[in-house]
């Protein structure tokens, strides 16, 4: 199976949601970072991935119909090129700050967590930011600078008929056009809000 569709949004712009959502309009699973963890054999891939060698993306996402959030975002000019008949779907925030304030109360203080149960985990994680996001991304203007940036270079870089821009009020309609798919009669599914992860995460 290879993916129908190829996420190039960082973290926090409503990836888990999309995660959701693609497997119930798809019908198989959808990578994002939470299958990382527990799975050493990824977490090396990875890392080859994130220094530029030879990286085996069939045996990452054997089985995944679609791939969204990070580690994958900072890889989707390389994986459209893998996956040519997929989408490029970029997820963003309604705005920079909304997205730096989700970020910094999330991910960027739960990385420090990691080390404790799975610190090749936590490597790989930093080595992605520093090389492929910014060294600065603990830092509000080094982080919103490197956001804005990476998603401007998805719009230069990705050709506009596969290209998708999504943000989590948009809700179905881009995705189904974009996949030629009925829009489902519920709701989009919107979770993992920021107070949600905190909980679940130990950081209140």
């Amino acid at each position: 199976m290879g993916l129908r569709v190829v996420g190039a949004g960082v973290g926090r712009t409503g990836t888990h949601s999309l995660k959701l959502a693609l497997e119930q309009l798809l019908g198989a699973p959808c990578y994002h970072m939470i299958e990382v963890f527990g799975r050493p054999d990824h977490v090396r891939e990875w890392q080859h991935a994130v220094h530029g060698e030879t990286t085996d993306w069939d045996h990452l996402f054997d089985g995944y119909a679609a791939a969204v959030d990070w580690p994958t975002g900072a890889f989707y000019d390389r994986l459209m090129d893998v996956y040519p008949e997929a989408v490029v779907l970029l997820s963003s925030r309604d705005d920079a700050e909304a997205w730096w304030r989700s970020a910094n109360a999330t991910i960027f203080q739960a990385i420090d967590r990691v080390s404790r149960e799975a610190p090749d985990m936590e490597q790989m994680i930093l080595d992605l930011l520093d090389t492929h996001f910014t060294p600065g991304w603990r830092e509000h203007d080094a982080s919103v600078a490197a956001y804005l940036r990476h998603n401007d270079q998805v719009r230069e870089r990705v050709p506009a008929d596969r290209l998708v821009e999504w943000k989590p009020s948009d809700g179905w309609e881009p995705i189904c056009r974009a996949l030629d798919l009925p829009v489902p009669g519920e709701p989009f599914p919107h979770v993992n809000t920021t107070a949600e992860f905190r909980s679940t995460t130990g950081l209140d």
